[in-house]
């Protein structure tokens, strides 16, 4: 397994070991010993969430607070790129955003640790995409900041996304109260 760092601590890129044949393939996608040992945090995974979504669909960008959500998300069918924002007002990337391209092929992961939001776009005809969380979905506590902030400047892939209702509605982040960004 390749784990890489990016330019905003806390965000992994995980390039798991896939062993294929004539058959297909066989791979581990989460061993918790051995995602520790590659330089994971000690996370406990409590809910497993799978979404379809089709070419041009943009999610995002979510958040809870405060039943903030570590997440490992993955693509098992189709291509997206995958964002997350950095939400906690203490950090010096505060507002600052990766992005990463995920697909099938690849079976890359990426794991985004709690205090950011996360979108993604999807990129091919239609996508599956996997996300292990740290926390339970609390609709309650549940945020967003508008895809589109020129702000942040995030450089979707997409034109004229495909968009819910809430998304499409969803604050700037200068319009999100500081007291529901993190710490």
């Amino acid at each position: 397994m390749k784990v890489e760092t990016t330019e905003i601590p806390g965000l992994l890129i995980i390039t798991p070991d896939v062993f294929g044949d004539a058959r297909g393939f066989f791979m581990e996608t989460w061993n918790r010993r051995r995602y520790q040992e590659a330089g994971l945090p000690d996370v406990d995974f409590v809910q497993d969430n799978i979404s379809l979504s089709r070419r041009g669909t943009l999610r995002g960008l979510h958040f809870q607070n405060p039943r903030a959500q570590g997440k490992l998300v993955s693509v098992l069918q189709g291509e997206v790129f995958d964002v997350a924002l950095d939400l906690r007002r203490s950090s010096p990337t505060f507002g600052r955003w990766h992005g990463v391209r995920l697909d099938a092929e690849s079976k890359t992961q990426f794991y985004i640790p709690p205090g950011f939001a996360h979108g993604f776009a999807v990129l091919s005809e239609t996508a599956l995409f996997h996300y292990k969380c740290t926390d339970y979905y609390s609709p309650q506590d549940e945020l967003a900041v508008r895809w589109d902030d020129p702000s942040i400047g995030i450089r979707w892939p997409v034109e004229n996304p495909i968009l819910s209702r809430r998304d499409a509605q969803a604050p700037l982040l200068k319009d999100v109260p500081l007291e529901r960004l993190f710490e």
